[in-house]
Order: structure tokens, then sequence, then C-alpha cells
């Protein structure tokens, strides 16, 4: 059993496949009808009118209907296009157990418990019959598929076989009035529509379901006596011809198969049991853990089957139908009907070879599954599933193409899959012990290798490899050397094909197809909602595919789309040109014709084939929404723009490619007002003013026009913008272009005709207009405003323009990949005469008509005004406006038109060239990358804290760049510097930063800090090396030798930073002397030069003899002499302490201190960590610590984290490499 489709609910009680669609009804026991499709896996809708369960449901053959009985005695017919039920039928008396639409009549056939049938006529909604004769329950009545018959089920154990032909003939309208006249007889005394022809008497119990045979004169039936029988029938009587037995429980449900010889069945003893007719013995069972079955349906053309249980139901096929295939070049071989098959796809000559062995056993599902063809050996694999799993190896003959009726005996054998890996070897999945045997022609082993993963399956994968399925994975296993070539994660692969030059590889699972390299390498992952059937690549590398409805497309990259709808499921076996091969589940070739116009065009954008998609544009009728959206969103609008006629949509991939032009047109055409701010925002952006102008005048946009004009310094025009303000009575507008113009008299005066005498007077008193501020202060008499004392004013006035007008000056750009080739393609921009003129856009604006009134006649301009704003034409009212001739609208010039520009794509910044080669973390810092160089020096070193750092930081970024002052009004330029640039350098090649610190800046910082310990300055010595630490993770050394004096320069810092924070500590300590001559102790243990380990030797010596400690001043002395001293002083000192200690060998107070033990010093607790207890390190500076200071800073270099994982100290590319 396949199963197709599952769902959970209710009890099912009734199932009806759609004729045509991938839907199915299922009525429940609790009073809902679900409607599914099961290829999706939806509920479409639900219906839920009926009070009780619903037994019977069944759709119409044609009309969009179907019908369904439950137990509150109503048969309800409903429309599931419109969601509703149209009518309900009363008659039945009790609960109705069936309801069936006739194939041809407009006839309903119910079953009910009132022990009677009833033929309804849906179109007159009227009972035209009612069968009655059986003594219990009715438990189903099933009309015949071609005849005038009903068979009928019920539980007095009897199946009744009814006539219905003089329904059918009473219901034909009847053509002469004689016979007219004896049916209304008939109706007047009762005639009989239907009658009894058989009643099958057999079962020992009540009869649950009888359903004819689609095409023989046979019943099969199924009762509580846990029996299904079998009836023939002829035209006189009808009789049992067998008995079939084997359920555990009643028998619900029962019927034959539409394509097959056999019956299926299912049962109250949770099995569906499959059984062949001819042999009439079970073939196979199916059973469920604790569902009981109910109902049995079968698709009307289709070989699909559903089952009703107590928790929802089952769609499932009893056998696989994908015919067994293989291609090699233009040949075809396939098995069908127990037959391999050949075929040319040149020729498209179909031919019989050689017949297959039918399997021994009575299973279904024992067809061949798959077909391996050798053509140098003209040999084939044929494996399927019979004896769980086996091959046969076939060779062919030269001759047989043609007749196809030679009987060979095949060399057999049992493996999971096999499959040819080379001309005269084949390949054998032995999965029990999850080896692959090799063998040769003659079924002998030749080698056996185990495989590297579970694998449930193998493919071929060129020759000598095998690709190996497992749940989760596939794997690329090469059998001579037996090495994995690639591995790829995926779900569970069902097929794989192979590109032509075996240089691709398409995994096709249940519902995904993963696209890798012959390598596995992943290239794109595609998922599916209905299942994937099969697919082949085309000859230019894109993968054609079929879902159980559509033929598709996968680009390379991932793209997919649909190129046809399909009514039945297709098997590609190969794609030659615009045509699609394929075998239907018939086992019959077709040959599939498709426009491959979409995906070619799509790929050859892909592939940046520019001229082969200006020939695509200029020759197909590609275009819809589906492929603007794609072009938009794959960044070409401006190839967009040829397919649209819409101008909406024009506008919109106009303003998006940066086609003013044609955003200009179809604006004018559009004519609406967001259209045009929305031109003029975009034109504001490219620089073109004179196209802003025109936008915000279409829009009477004054506020933005007046400001356009102030920023592009068109004083001119300003000056007109405040007469049109004026004219309009816009008292603010007017007083905004006053200001704009820097005009004092004018803003004067505007306050003062709208009564705002006080402002008016400060603003004239504050310019210095004596005169006007005299007349205003005699109208305002006793109100005159005091002005604030001690001010001095400023004049607000606009700057003087320097460059006045005009766009912007606009990039210089190559014209575009689709220049000058798409101009004649769709349509061209329109030509706008009314507004069209050679020069800039509205270089002047006339109050009024040439010939009418001048300025100082405001009266006729108000007029017009009036009826401007009356009539709202749009744009400038030209009566009152009207812009002269040489100085009106831009036009487009017959150039312009088609220029599709793309601008030139900016270059990299130097600093991010140098992020992209490095993971060096001084060179990041040097290109101004800081967070990048943090993450690599945490990910090296465990640096956590970088407060240290940060000077170092912004000396190395500051000092890779060079500053340029260009102008007193540009931004300063920053220029890269590299390192080791020199003029013969190619001006292509960047080379790394130079950077600020390097090693022999450190080392002379080194001995710098050398120097401060030999004068005793602890202090200044302790910032040198700490310096040092932090540094010397940003510098860069070209060689390994120098990366490792790096590393032994950290030892040298690291341990004198440690022995130095000693020494401070101690001269801290005065009052415990015991601790001091510890630290002092601690302090000889230092990796030190050899001049400051005697300097502390003989410090140590000093305070332990000072202390008493006579033992372990004598062991200072002893150490300090090894030195062999330069210093006769001290080594005379050290001489005496040694004898004095000699005659007194013991400790006053004792130290925490064994010289004999060796021991590195914590250093953050200053306590030896002798050897063998457990210690924590620093990962970058490497200082020891003891446990308890894991994930503390490191005191030493003040840096990591100490304990902290890490890769190490990356310093020089030759690391890298």
């Amino acid at each position: 059993m396949l199963t197709k489709f599952e769902t959970k609910s209710n009890r099912v009680k009734g199932l009806s496949f759609h004729p045509k669609r991938p839907w199915i009804l299922a009525s429940l026991h609790s009073g809902v009808i679900q409607l599914w499709d099961y290829r999706m896996g939806t509920l479409i809708d639900r219906f839920d009118e009926h009070d009780g369960p619903v037994r019977g449901v069944h759709f119409h053959k044609s009309q969009p209907l179907f019908v369904s009985g439950g137990d509150d005695y109503k048969i309800k017919v409903w429309n599931y296009k419109m969601h509703r039920c149209l009518f309900t039928l009363l008659g039945h008396l009790d609960y109705i157990r069936t309801v069936q639409f006739h194939h041809e009549y407009p006839w309903i056939v119910s079953a009910s418990d009132d022990q009677t049938i009833r033929i309804w006529n849906w179109q007159s909604r009227t009972c035209v019959s009612v069968l009655t004769g059986h003594n219990h329950y009715v438990m189903c009545a099933n009309f015949h598929p071609k005849e005038d018959l009903v068979v009928s089920a019920s539980l007095d154990q009897t199946i009744r076989v009814w006539d219905i032909g003089a329904l059918r003939k009473k219901s034909v309208s009847p053509a002469d009035d004689l016979l007219r006249l004896s049916q209304m007889n008939t109706d007047l005394f009762g005639g009989v529509d239907a009658v009894v022809k058989y009643v099958l008497e057999g079962h020992d119990r009540g009869v649950n379901w009888a359903s004819f045979h689609p095409s023989l004169p046979l019943i099969v039936t199924g009762a509580d006596d846990r029996q299904l029988k079998l009836w023939r029938m002829n035209d006189t009587k009808a009789w049992e011809v067998d008995t079939l037995r084997g359920h555990m429980n009643n028998v619900s449900c029962v019927m034959f198969h539409a394509k097959q010889d056999i019956i299926v069945s299912n049962s109250e003893d949770k099995s569906i049991r499959v059984w062949d007719v001819t042999k009439r013995t079970c073939v196979q069972t199916f059973r469920r853990e604790h569902d009981r079955f109910w109902i049995l349906a079968s698709h009307p053309e289709m070989n699909l089957l559903a089952a009703g249980h107590d928790s929802g139901m089952l769609v499932f096929k009893l056998e696989r139908e994908r015919p067994a295939f293989s291609v090699s070049g233009d040949f075809l071989y396939y098995v069908k009907d127990r037959f391999l098959r050949f075929y040319e796809f040149s020729t498209q000559k179909d031919s019989q070879v050689i017949p297959i062995r039918r399997p021994g056993t009575t299973s279904l599902n024992q067809s061949p599954r798959t077909l391996s063809y050798s053509p140098t050996e003209n040999a084939v694999l044929v494996c399927s599933d019979v004896d769980g799993g086996s091959y046969e190896l076939y060779s062919i003959p030269k001759d047989s193409i043609s007749r196809g009726d030679t009987i060979q005996d095949a060399k057999r054998g049992v493996g999971g899959s096999a499959v040819f890996v080379a001309r005269n070897r084949f390949a054998v999945l032995d999965k029990s012990n999850n080896q692959v045997l090799v063998k040769n022609l003659q079924n002998e082993i030749v080698k056996k290798s185990i495989l590297p993963i579970v694998a449930e399956a193998i493919f071929y994968a060129g020759t000598g490899n095998l690709l190996c399925r497992a749940e989760d994975r596939v794997v690329i296993f090469d059998l001579q050397q037996r090495l994995v070539l690639g591995d790829l994660q995926t779900p569970f692969i069902k097929y794989i094909v192979w590109s032509n030059d075996m240089e691709s590889i398409a995994l096709l699972s249940k519902h995904s197809i993963v696209i890798a390299s012959k390598k596995l390498v992943h290239r794109c992952t595609l998922h599916e909602t209905i299942r994937v059937k099969s697919g082949a690549w085309d000859d230019n590398g894109v993968f054609i595919y079929t879902t159980l409805n559509h033929i598709k497309y996968c680009l390379p990259n991932g793209d997919s789309g649909i190129i046809k709808t399909l009514d039945v499921p297709i098997y590609i076996t190969k794609v030659s040109g615009n045509t699609i091969f394929c075998l239907d589940r018939d086992g019959k070739n077709r040959a599939v014709i498709i426009d491959a116009t979409e995906y070619v065009f799509k790929l050859s954008l892909l592939k940046k084939k520019y001229d082969h998609v200006m020939s695509i544009i200029r020759n197909s009728q590609l275009c819809g929404q589906a492929m603007i959206a794609y072009l938009q969103q794959k960044g070409f609008p401006e190839v967009a723009l040829h397919f649209v006629k819409d101008e909406r949509t024009r506008f919109n991939l106009a303003l998006e490619s940066g086609n003013i032009q044609i955003a200009v047109a179809s604006a004018n055409v559009i004519d609406e007002k967001d259209h045009w701010y929305r031109l003029g925002v975009e034109a504001l952006r490219q620089g073109n003013a004179g196209i802003v102008e025109y936008a915000y005048q279409r829009t009477k946009n004054f506020d933005r026009l007046s400001f356009l004009y102030l920023v592009t310094g068109n004083t001119s025009k300003l000056s007109k913008m405040l007469k049109i303000a004026e004219l309009k009575n816009d008292v603010m507008g007017q007083f905004h272009n006053a200001l704009y113009l820097g005009d004092i008299h004018e803003r004067v005066k505007i306050l003062e005709n709208v009564g705002h005498l006080p402002l008016a007077y400060m603003t004239a008193t504050v310019h210095g207009l004596h005169d006007v501020a005299e007349q205003l202060a005699a109208k305002l008499g006793d109100n005159v405003p005091s002005l604030p004392q001690g001010k001095v004013p400023s004049l607000l006035m606009p700057p003087t323009p320097i460059l006045c007008g005009g766009d912007w000056p606009l990039l210089r750009v190559m014209k575009g990949i689709f220049e000058g080739g798409l101009e004649n393609i769709g349509r061209g921009v329109q030509e706008e005469d009314e507004e069209a003129a050679d020069a800039d856009w509205g270089e002047e604006l006339d109050i009024v008509d040439g010939e009418g009134p001048q300025n100082g006649d405001v009266g006729a301009v108000e007029d017009g005004e009036a009826n401007d704003e009356n009539e709202e034409e749009g744009g400038w009212d030209l009566e009152d406006l009207e812009l002269p001739p040489e100085v009106d609208t831009p036009k487009v010039s017959a150039n312009a038109r088609s220029a599709v520009f793309i601008t030139p794509t900016p270059g990299m910044p130097v600093s991010q060239i140098w992020i992209q080669k490095s993971s060096l973390a001084g060179e990041h810092a040097a290109a101004g990358n800081f967070d990048t160089a943090m993450r690599l020096l945490s990910r090296q070193l465990g640096i956590q804290n970088f407060t240290p750092m940060k000077p170092m930081f912004l000396d190395l970024h500051t000092g890779s760049h060079s500053y340029l002052r260009a102008l007193s009004s540009s931004p300063i330029i920053t220029l890269a510097v590299e390192r080791g640039w020199s003029e013969t350098s190619s001006p292509n090649v960047r080379g790394p930063p130079a950077l600020v610190f390097n090693y022999s800046q450190l080392d002379e910082k080194l001995k710098l800090g050398y120097r401060a310990t030999t004068a005793g300055k602890f202090t200044e010595a302790l910032r040198i090396f700490k310096d040092v630490l932090h540094t010397i993770p940003l510098i860069v050394v070209e060689s390994r030798r120098e990366v490792d004096e790096v590393r032994e320069l950290i030892f040298k810092a690291k341990e004198y930073v440690v022995g130095l924070q000693m020494e401070i500590k101690r001269k801290e300590l005065k009052d415990d002397p015991v601790r001091q001559q510890e630290l002092a102790a601690y302090f000889t243990h230092c990796n030190l030069e050899m001049s400051h380990l005697r300097l502390a030797l003989i410090n140590a010596m000093r305070n332990c003899y000072k202390e008493k400690n006579l033992n372990a001043a004598a062991n200072f002395a002893r150490r300090f002499l090894e030195t062999n001293p330069t210093n006769e002083n001290q080594a005379k000192t050290a001489r005496q302490v040694l004898q004095s200690a000699e005659k007194n060998m013991r400790d006053e107070n004792p130290l925490n201190y064994d010289f004999r033990n060796p021991f590195v010093v914590c250093g953050a607790t200053y306590v030896p960590i002798y050897q063998g207890q457990k210690d924590v390190a620093c990962p970058y500076c490497g200082s020891r610590f003891v446990p308890s200071q894991q994930a503390q800073l490191c005191t030493v270099c003040d840096l990591a984290m100490v304990g902290s994982d890490a890769s190490g100290l990356l310093c020089s590319p030759s690391q890298i490499r």
C-alpha cells in the first residue's frame, strides 16, 4: 500500500472522490462533511447542516454538486461552488445509509433503515420510485455503471438486484399519444417502475455491502458472517460463484478494482484486504492498530482508493505506477506489460525487445522498480521488490529489437538495488552486510566493498563510482580507491538525475529537489508543496521537472517557475529543445511541446548573455506581472520597462531605473498629484532642477517651488513667485518669498497690509527704514513698541548665489547594456506638443498675457486667477501665466528618449580590500575596521579587555592613511598608504597597509625597559614592558623566523612584568618581613638578564640575612657566586654571608619557598605553583595562575581572560599561506 494522504478526524462513514479534481469528500459520524484536497493535503471546506452522523456522500459526475444522507432522515443536495445546501429531500423514515448519483440521469438512489430504497429526481426534487421488498435495514444501494440495474444489500441476509428499465423509459418523453395514455394509466393504477430481478441468498448474517463489477456481470458482497461472496448473473438468473474467507469480523465494504482483476474489502477487524479475482485468494492485508474500517471508495478514473476508519481516512494506491526506464543517448529502454521495450527519440519509433519474467508470487508491487542499461554490452539490469529485493540480468540480442518474442533465461540474484558501474561490471547492494558486490556479466562476484554509510539504495555516479543513499544523506563512493568523493546532507532521496555532461546532479525527494555538483557540492534546494515525480536536464543546464500537476523548471541559482499544467502525472525521460519526451502511467511514450522562452530568458539574464536577452525581447511575447516582478527583483527594472504598456507600472519602473524621461511621459498621461510629487522627488535626487520645477508647477506646489528657486539661486523666478502669491492673496506665501529675496520693503508692506503694525514698525526700525518707521509710528500712536537696548541687529539675507539655475552637473556614464537595442521596443515616450521646447524648463513666468495689462493692472489678472481656481485644469493656467514659447516645458529629445543609463559601479575602497585579503588584526585596525580586529584578537589570543589597546588602534588607523585638503568647502580626502609601495607598483594591485608599529621598534623598547630596570626605576620599566605586551598583537612581520622572535619577545616582556610587579609589591610591604623575603626569593626565579638576576639574588640574600634566615641567604649567595660576578665588592659580601651561614644553617622564620622543587610564580597571587600542581594559563602572554584565577582578567598583560580558548598568535602572512 502506498499511502498518499491521511487525515485525523471523527469516524468517517462515507467517502467520495471528485471525478476530475484532486478532491475527496468525507462524511463523519459527528455530522460534518469535509472536503479535502488530497494532493496538497489541505481542508478546502466543511459542511455541517446535518444533525447526527452522515453515512452516505457522493459527487456528481459533471455538475458542481454532491449529495449526502444522514441519521436525520434527510438527503441534502449541495453546490460546493456556492458553499451551501441547495435543497433537502424528505421521505425516508429512518437513518439513510448510502446515497449515489446516477451517471447519466438526474437520479439519486438512497438506501435507508426504513427497509426501502428510494430513487429521486434531483432536478424536479421529487421521489420517482420507492423500492420495497427488504424486511430489515437496507445497508447500501448502488446503480450499475452501465445498465439499468440497482443492487441493494440488507440485514435480512439477502442481496436484491432491481431492474429500473421501466423508470428510464418513463423518464424519456414518450413519442406518441398512445404511449402517453398507457403511462397515465400506470401512474393512476400503480404501475411498477422497478422490479426485483434477482434475490441473492447465501450469507448467514446481515449483508453490509454489494457492488457491481464495472464491466463483467459480477457482483461482490460482504456481510456480518465475515465472508465475501462473488456472484455471477445473466439475463435470467444469478448464482453464487465463490466465497472468500479471511476477515475476522464484520465486512463493512467491498468493491472491484476498476483496472485490475482484484477485489478490495475492509472490515471491522481493522484490516483492508486485497483479493485476486481469478485465483480467489487473499493477496495482501493492511492492518491498523486501533481503528475499525467502515467505508471504501475508488477514484472513477485514476488508480486511487480511499478508506474511512474510526479516526479519519486515508487515500492510497495499491501499486506503483511509475514505469522503470533507462535513457542512453538517443534511446530509451523501459518495461511495459512484462515486456522490455525500446524507444528511439529522434524517430519516435517504439518496439518490443524481450519478455520479462513474471514474478512467481501473487502479492502486489512486484513490477520492476528500476532499470540499468550498459550500451557497450547491450545488457539490462531489471530490479524489483520480489523476494525482498532482487535483480535480473538480461542480455539483449542484436536482432531481437524488431521481434521481441525470444524468451531468454535471465541471470538472477538478490539485492536491494543493482546498477552498472562499468562496461561489463555491475554493483549489487547487500543491505544485510552493508556492502556492495561487484559482479561481471556471468553474475559472478568479482569484488566486495564495505560502504562508508548505512546505504538503502545505490545509483550510478560515473564509471567506477556509486552514489549511496541513506535516510538523511548521500555520498559518492569510489569503488576502486574505496574513498568517499563527496558527501551531502539531504532529505530522503528517491531518484537522481545526472546532467548530460555528468557535471551536475539533481537529487529528487518527495517534496524537494537538491541541485549539486558532481562532487556533491550543494548549489541550491527547491521545495515543492506537491509531490515531485521526475526530471531531466535540458541542453542549457536547466533542470526540467514534473510534479503531480505541473511541468516546471529550476535555474542554476534556484529560481523556478511553471512551464505547463498537466492533467495526469508524467515521467520525463529526456528534454530536447522545446520537446519533452515522457512516459505516462500507462507506459505510453509521449512528446510534449513546451515554450522554453521564459526560462531561457531568465537563464540569459543570469549568465549575462545580454545579446540573447535582446533578441528574446525583440522576437517574443514575454510579458505578465510575474516577469516584470522577476526583472525588478533581479535588479533589471530598465529591462522590465520594455515589457510594460500600463502607464502606472511604466512610471514605477522608470523611477526605479532612474529613467526620468519615460517617467515624465507617463506622469503626463496619468496626471495625478501623487505621481508628480514622486517624479519631483526622484528628479531632485538626480539634480535635474528643470524637471523638479515642472513637477511642482503641474501640482501648483508653490511653497516647494519657491524653495527650489531659493536653493538654485533663481532670484528672478522668486520675485515672480512673490507676485503670484500676491495675486493668489496668499499672505504667508508672499512673506516667505519676500524673506527668501531679502526684500525688506516688501516685508514691511505685507505686515502693514495685514494689520501687524507693531511687527512692521520693528522690521522697518531695525533695518534703518526711518521714513517708513515714522509713518507707522504715527499710525500706532501710543502703542509704539519699545526695542531692546544694547542689541546689535544683524541683517537676515539669503546668500548671493555664485552659480544660478540649471541642472546639477550629472555623472558622465557609459551607455547601458540595453541602450539603443531596446529603443524601438514597446512604446516610445510621447512628446507633449503644448509643453515641449528645447530650452531649460520654464525659464520665464510672465504673469499676464503679452498684450494684456501690465503689472500695474492687477484686476484683470485676479479675474484670470479666479477662473483658474474654478476650472482646476492642473499645472499652470496658461491664460494667466503664459510661459514664453522658447522657454517652455522640457522636450524629451530623440536621443534622450531611449537613454537607459547604467551608473558605473563604485570601486571598492582600499581599506575594504585590506580587510578582505587579511586575517591579521593589525591590518584590520589599520583599515579602520576595529570591530573585526577585536573579534580576530579575541579568537586568536583570547583578548577581552581592549581599553589598553585603544591608543594603538587609533595610531594604526591614522598612521596608515594620508589626508589631503582640497577646497575650503569640500571634505578632506583620505588616501590609504600601502606597505612597500614604489612608483613601479601596478596601480591595480593593492598592497597591505603601512603600519606604524614594527618589530624593531619593540626591540628598542625592550632595551629601554632593561636600562630602566638596571637604574632601579621599576615603575617606569613596568610601564614600558606592559606597553610592549599591548603592542605586539597588532604588529605584522614577514617571515616565520620573525614570528618566533615575536613569541620570544612576549616571553621576555612577561617575565619582567611578573618580576617587577612582585618587587614593587615587596617595597610596599613594610610590616611583613616574611612576605618581603618570599617575594624577593620568587623574583630570583624569573627569567631575567644576567645583570638583573645578580641584582635580584644580592637583594634576596641581604633580606634573608637581616632576618636570620641563614639557610635561604646561603642558597642565594651560592647562586650569586655561580654567575661569575664582575663586581668584586658584591662577590666578597656573598662569600662572607656563605661562611657565616655555614656555621648555623637554619632559618628563624620559615618561608613558603622550596628552591629544590621547580616552580613557576602565579601572576596574580605571587605564590609558587610547584611542578605537578594544577594551574591555568593566559592564552596570550602565557603567564601561569592558580586555578581560582580561571576566567579572570590576566594581571600580567591586562588583556586576555585566564584559561580561555584561543587559536594562537597570528602576526605574519607566512602563517596563513
